[in-house]
């Protein structure tokens, strides 16, 4: 029989994958300015991209998360 205290410490699934769990255990545990550092690091490399392949990599993300935009019309209009 095993006592609470032998029970291993389980921790949540997002800090088990492999190259988000990292991101999401400093966002939760790290410095308080991961997260302007994070943003900032996703912004240069839109900026690189944009640099290196022109006017596709500006406007792709606008076309990927145009479905996302419609759900969330759709949420708000549905109340």
């Amino acid at each position: 029989m095993t006592t609470a205290d032998s029970i291993p410490y389980r921790s949540p699934g997002a800090f088990r994958v492999p190259v988000l769990g990292a991101i999401a255990r400093e966002w939760a545990e790290g410095d308080p300015e991961f997260p302007l550092y994070f943003i900032l690091a996703l912004v240069s490399a839109w900026g690189c991209a944009v640099l290196i392949w022109g006017i596709p990599a500006l406007y792709l993300p606008a076309v990927g998360l145009a479905p996302l935009m419609l759900l969330g019309l759709v949420a708000l209009t549905r109340g």
